[in-house]
């Protein structure tokens, strides 16, 4: 499948796609907190910079998080040297109620840090299959946070050691036409 792009547009964001394929080389602490710092610059409603992230790049965190993860992310992200839990505070700063945009401003900030990875070279793949409940207990993450997505960060890796399942989806998907996207 080849991805066709009608309009001129950042290379990272036509280079960038959810490989499954994962090398065990560790992402360097400078390189993660240079993730982290693109996804603090993300704009939000009102500034409210409602992202939180547990990281766990040490063996210990790793396993905790990995445990958490559905059984089909688990086949292929047990590689991953970097897995970041992505969380949004559901309550606002400034009046202390609920913040209705906090999942859309925490979507942004996982944009902002999975382009500032492309352009360093690693692969970054969003998982939505996780046990939320496990991950709060784990991490004693309160209900204050909504958990949004599990994040496997590295670089990439040899396609040959996935299952035949998931070689045979290690490629970059298609995209709806704009027209469809407008209502």
């Amino acid at each position: 499948m080849e991805r066709r792009f009608d309009y001129g547009i950042m290379t990272e964001i036509k280079q960038r796609w959810s490989p499954r394929a994962f090398s065990d080389k560790e992402v360097p602490e400078e390189v993660l907190l240079a993730l982290l710092e693109a996804a603090r610059y993300a704009p939000s409603c009102a500034n409210e910079q409602p992202w939180r992230f547990v990281v766990a790049n040490k063996q210990d965190d790793l396993e905790k998080l990995r445990a958490v993860l559905d059984p089909g992310n688990q086949k292929w992200a047990h590689r991953a040297p970097l897995l970041i839990l992505i969380a949004a505070d559901k309550i606002t700063r400034s009046k202390g109620e609920h913040n209705r945009w906090n999942m859309f401003d925490a979507g942004t900030a996982w944009g902002f840090l999975s382009l500032e990875a492309q352009r360093r070279g690693l692969i970054t793949h969003a998982m939505g299959g996780f046990n939320v409940e496990k991950a709060r207990q784990a991490f004693q993450i309160s209900d204050q946070y909504d958990l949004m997505t599990v994040i496997a960060v590295g670089y990439y890796g040899d396609k040959s050691e996935l299952s035949e399942f998931n070689q045979g989806r290690e490629h970059p998907n298609t995209r709806k036409e704009i027209k469809e996207l407008l209502i």
